[in-house]
């Protein structure tokens, strides 16, 4: 029987409000509610002269301000509440829109931390959410989902079209799509798209309104051929069966993807935005495909390395080349230190760092096995290679301080930096003089000591993110002012590590 409650609360929606197109950063969100149009503001009355009207922030008494949303306390960022301090937001998610794919891992954490950072909002914010929306787009793209689930709950708005089509295609792409639908049936102010709303009634079984919604949309003109032929599959494969493929959208967005999966027409999400691999790491996906989801999302630094560790060892390799050699590797690898055989270990921490450099996973590799390979008493090649790999791990102190690096000058310098003090300490080569520069005498330079004069400590740490990237691509200068930076503020931690990744990882930003 067909739910006529749901057709007519479909029916009764604002058509000018199901036409306008959300707005966002990043293009491949789901259009799955609609966002309100406001109604325009009165005309003001007449003036007797021109008047200058100031510009002022205004909030509603008594409301959180979205912008102050936040996951992580000061206790444990090392980070102040007024990190945004007197910065224009406008200016702060200018900053924070910068592409930082291709940064150290180090300094991924540390964008993760300053978006994730509970603080005050912007001395101008109007307490919409406008910073919190441009933190949520960044971690979307960045392919954090887990982190980015987490702010919005801490926002604690789902009712808000912006925040609530975020919300849903977290849920789309991890596999809680049900829990996305029930919150949207069960929030009046939410208008559905109709591709939603459709997704959704047959999500709960409802087949019979979602085939009504689906001739009721097309009717009414809100659907395009390209949406009406992609339900139409979706609600009856059957009837298509033998058809060619659909062409795909672009940009594909998440229920594009969930309603192609479903008709079995999957996309690989090899060359979508980094944020579908998450769609991967579901049990419907196969092994390969979730290995290879799990090392874009663990190069990103936006999985916990133990999500790598169980892929690979989840079963013997099924053929050889490629994923399954890195698998191989690793299995040889993890064995020998199950059983602290020395001999093999020889052999298999060379091939499994080999193939870890080969995707990048060389930091969630040293996070896994860093400190135990230093409690082993390893000799030659192999304990000069554990060293490496230990200080790229978050025990690179520990592991400098249980280390004589007898004459090896490279050495001697790493375990300087990894100590904080390079005093007395020759720099091999001109990125090693420029990271000594920063623990000699920290100086970041007239730019990022101004925003840090002007209360704007994020944007100065985001700017330091952005000179060391470009100074290892140029001018050195900017190593020494990022990390001179970092260090002055109190984020000795990530400076220490980022000056080490810039001398062990064969890429350097």
């Amino acid at each position: 029987m067909v739910n006529r409650s749901a057709v007519l609360l479909m029916m009764c929606w604002p058509l000018a409000a199901a036409a306008e197109k959300p707005m966002s950063a990043i293009n491949w969100l789901s259009e799955s509610v609609a966002t309100p149009v406001a109604a325009p503001p009165p005309p003001e009355p007449p003036v007797s002269g021109p008047v200058t009207v100031p510009q002022v922030a205004v909030t509603v008494l008594g409301q959180p301000n979205l912008d102050a949303a936040g996951v992580l306390p000061a206790a444990l960022t090392g980070l102040p509440r007024m990190l945004w301090g007197l910065g224009r937001t406008d200016e702060i998610i200018a900053a924070l829109a910068l592409d930082r794919t291709e940064a150290l891992p180090a300094l991924k954490g540390l964008l993760l931390t300053v978006l994730l950072a509970e603080a005050e909002a912007p001395a101008d914010s109007t307490g919409k959410g406008t910073l919190l929306l441009a933190r949520l787009d960044r971690l979307l793209a960045l392919g954090a989902l887990d982190q980015a689930e987490a702010l919005l709950q801490a926002a604690g708005t789902p009712a808000q079209p912006d925040l609530f089509r975020r919300a849903f295609d977290v849920a789309l792409l991890t596999g809680t799509e049900d829990r996305g639908c029930k919150a949207m049936q069960s929030t009046p102010s939410l208008a559905p798209t109709f591709p939603a709303r459709i997704f959704c009634l047959a999500r709960s079984g409802d087949w019979n309104a979602a085939a009504l919604t689906l001739r009721t949309g097309v009717a009414l003109g809100h659907l395009t051929p390209a949406d009406e032929a992609l339900m139409s599959r979706f609600l009856d494969p059957d009837l298509y069966e033998g058809d060619p493929p659909l062409t795909p959208p672009s940009p594909v967005t998440p229920l594009d993807w969930r309603m192609l999966e479903a008709v079995g027409e999957t996309l690989p999400t090899a060359n979508l935005p980094l944020a579908f691999a998450h769609a991967e790491l579901r049990d419907t996906a196969g092994w390969k495909a979730q290995i290879e989801a799990a090392e874009r999302l663990g190069r990103a630094g936006v999985v916990a390395p133990n999500l790598l560790l169980g892929l690979y060892t989840e079963r013997q390799a099924a053929a050889s080349g490629g994923v399954w050699d890195r698998v191989t590797a690793f299995q040889r690898f993890d064995e020998a230190m199950t059983r602290g055989d020395l001999v093999a270990l020889d052999a298999a921490l060379p091939q499994v760092w080999d193939s870890m450099v080969e995707v990048e996973l060389e930091v969630p590799f040293a996070q896994l096995y860093g400190a135990a390979l230093m409690k082993l008493p390893l000799t030659g090649s192999t304990s000069d290679l554990a060293l490496r790999v230990a200080l790229l791990s978050p025990d690179y102190e520990k592991a400098a301080l249980a280390r004589d690096p007898g004459g090896d000058a490279v050495e001697a310098f790493l375990l300087g930096v990894a100590r904080g003090d390079v005093t007395g300490l020759t720099p091999p080569d001109s990125l090693a003089r420029a990271i000594a520069a920063a623990f000699a005498a920290p100086d970041p330079g007239p730019e990022l000591t101004a925003l840090l004069d002007g209360t704007r400590l994020g944007e100065a740490i985001l700017g330091a993110m952005d000179r060391v990237a470009g100074g290892v691509q140029g001018n050195l200068s900017g190593v020494t002012q990022g990390l001179s930076l970092l260090r002055r503020v109190g984020l000795e931690d990530v400076a220490r590590r980022t000056a080490l990744e810039l001398m062990l990882l064969e890429r350097r930003g």
